[in-house]
């Protein structure tokens, strides 16, 4: 790589500590959890919408309510469930007795930031007008469309292991996620410190008395920062090399698209920012390849047979690759 790269021509000192601000926060009140923290923030700074997987009780709905409240982004969260209809999640018109008009009446998808809890409870049609207004960013409804805002991003959960009364998400729906992010179990120390904090009765502050560290127009400043990380011509070959591994590996029945490619390159961009850098270096794509190719690979029958798994054939793939020098 140029030499050039390797020195920040960005003064991000102010970010960084306001970043580092944010993980301390978010690590009063959950414990762990450091690699989703990020991958969040990184998702948002790159515009795109997250799915956190996790068995219950690990804090997915905790982790995002806190983030929306620590940017200073409007929340809402919508509980999906199977009897939800479209108009619950987008909203509707009804009449106006005095104006004998109809008037628009948003719905909860109408915010900054929107928790879409289980989302694989809901049926089709529902799922199928949330993925439009992620992908369009914007809800038509009787002829008049009704734009959403710049930060808008989707944090959606769902449960891997019980699956009655769920309707499992489209591959063409699941593209539309920028990351897949798993919320794993705590190891052992962490466990004992979640231990610790409820026999000591600690008790935190509630999520409405939390102050943002980080307002709307600053995040939307860094948004438009990121467009100026430099990714150097080798990292961008080394990104198409991983792409194209997903194709030709025998284990894979679906590989991932060009737009995998892309969310790569900019996640990859997004996670440097975010470590106080204006470049990308390989370890910033090997750090969010995993969360960005999860949810967009497919095995064969024959590799899940085996025991194979998409979280391990990725990280296969990315150690065959020859990291640029």
């Amino acid at each position: 790589m140029e030499e050039t790269n390797l020195q920040s021509r960005i003064d991000l000192s102010q970010f960084s500590a306001q970043i580092q601000q944010l993980r301390d926060r978010i690590a009063t009140v959950i414990v762990g959890q450091r690699e989703a923290v990020d991958l969040i923030l990184t998702a948002i700074l790159a515009d795109g919408h997250v799915l956190l997987e996790g068995v219950p009780g690990v804090a997915k709905t905790l982790l995002a309510r806190m983030t929306a409240r620590l940017v200073d982004a409007r929340f809402s969260r919508i509980q999906f469930t199977p009897d939800l209809m479209p108009s619950d999640v987008l909203g509707t018109t009804v009449f106006n007795m005095k104006t004998s008009e109809f008037d628009f009446h948003q719905g909860p998808v109408f915010a900054d930031v929107v928790l879409v809890d289980e989302i694989n409870r809901a049926p089709a049609k529902t799922q199928a007008a949330l993925f439009e207004v992620m992908e369009e960013r914007q809800v038509s409804i009787d002829g008049t469309t009704h734009r959403m805002g710049e930060l808008y991003t989707i944090i959606a959960t769902q449960n891997p292991v019980e699956q009655e009364g769920t309707y499992k998400l489209p591959e063409a729906q699941l593209d539309r996620f920028l990351l897949k992010i798993d919320m794993g179990y705590p190891n052992e120390d962490e466990e004992v410190e979640i231990l610790q904090r409820h026999q000591s009765n600690v008790r935190h502050a509630k999520l409405d008395g939390l102050e943002p560290i980080i307002t709307r127009d600053q995040l939307l400043t860094l948004r438009r920062t990121m467009r100026q990380v430099l990714v150097d011509t080798s990292l961008l070959r080394y990104i198409a090399q991983i792409v194209q591994m997903t194709r030709s590996s025998r284990a894979v029945y679906l590989g991932a698209s060009p737009r995998a490619a892309v969310a790569m390159m900019q996640c990859s961009k997004a996670y440097a920012l975010l470590q106080g850098r204006d470049f990308v270096t390989p370890d910033d794509i090997k750090s969010v390849t995993p969360s960005v190719l999860r949810h967009r690979v497919m095995l064969t029958a024959e590799a899940e047979m085996q025991g194979y798994t998409v979280a391990k054939l990725v990280q296969q793939l990315i150690d065959k690759v020859e990291v640029p020098k």
